[in-house]
């Protein structure tokens, strides 16, 4: 049997990547020969965690093709690896909508809504009796501590905590005081060009007719990050009209205090206004308690746009 390949999105984050190497050695363990692979570097969260637990970056593919693949942390054809229309999908692991998304072949496929994919394959593990390594137990536990930001946002469900409390305890690290340190890495933009910063963690929605892309970065000072906003405005512009995007979407998460503010490049911003319940003035809003893409972004502009 040929190598299987273990997918996360586009554009990774920490749990694309986690997920990715959480389910591949799950799936090498059940006799299976299984790569995680990635479909971009890992950002500076994602790589602080690598570094932390001592785990190689998986590498980085164009296309998948003649292997088949299996997809973690998300589904959306336009997410994935460029000629996924062109391989078999084995199995889909992912907490997020399902949309765009058909295979000619039955396929294994487990979604669940809750906080972080890592989560669920915590689960996979138990199920399948085996034992969990402390190195991908670290990387797990990131990624949950990352799309929960540390068990603090809406999305966050007694399963993402109980994981995180047993991925912690495997790993060998504090929760509080490793998810602290990790949080903090993952906001350090450095002097990197605008232009690289809103393609850290972004990804696109086609919603209706309207296709929508939406970033997402995290801080620990908003402010300091807000001094870039016309840098910001003019990358997102420039990747609106190169790719083809009707709207596009940058949220700035505040860690501490748990909210965001939204910068809006293109149309419609009205449906932006009534989603999201926020007052759009010179692309920026202020979202109070915003601090998911997945449940407080994206199924509310769906609605708008689709509805």
């Amino acid at each position: 049997m040929s190598k299987v390949l273990v997918i996360g999105h586009r554009n990774p984050d920490t749990d694309a990547i986690g997920s990715a190497i959480g389910l591949a050695r799950l799936e090498q363990a059940l006799r299976v020969d299984a790569e995680a692979v990635a479909l971009g570097k890992p950002g500076r969260e994602t790589a602080f965690a690598l570094d932390h637990f001592g785990l190689p970056a998986p590498r980085v593919i164009e296309h998948a093709s003649p292997h088949d693949v299996m997809l973690v942390d998300h589904n959306e054809r336009q997410q994935s690896v460029a000629d996924i229309a062109d391989v078999t999908v084995r199995k889909v692991i992912d907490h997020h909508r399902i949309a765009n998304f058909e295979t000619a072949a039955p396929l294994y496929m487990r979604v669940e809504p809750v906080g972080c994919t890592c989560s669920i394959l915590t689960r996979m593990y138990a199920e399948s009796e085996v034992e969990i390594p402390a190195d991908t137990a670290g990387i797990m536990l990131s990624a949950i501590i990352s799309d929960t930001l540390l068990l603090n946002s809406p999305t966050t469900t007694d399963s993402d905590r109980i994981a995180a409390e047993e991925l912690a305890t495997i790993a060998g690290v504090d929760l509080e005081d490793y998810g602290n340190q990790l949080l903090r890495a993952g906001t350090e933009l450095g002097d990197q060009p605008a232009s690289s910063i809103i393609g850290l963690d972004a990804k696109t929605f086609t919603m209706g007719s309207v296709s929508v892309r939406v970033a997402q970065l995290t801080t620990v000072d908003a402010d300091a990050v807000l001094v870039r906003r016309d840098e910001f405005f003019e990358a997102m512009a420039t990747e609106k009209e190169t790719a083809g995007h009707d709207l596009f979407l940058l949220l700035i998460t505040d860690v501490i205090a748990c909210d965001s503010d939204l910068l809006v490049v293109g149309e419609p911003v009205d449906a932006v206004e009534r989603a999201l319940g926020v007052t759009v003035a010179d692309r920026h809003a202020f979202g109070k308690g915003i601090v998911s893409r997945k449940k407080q972004i994206v199924p509310q502009l769906t609605e708008q746009l689709a509805g």
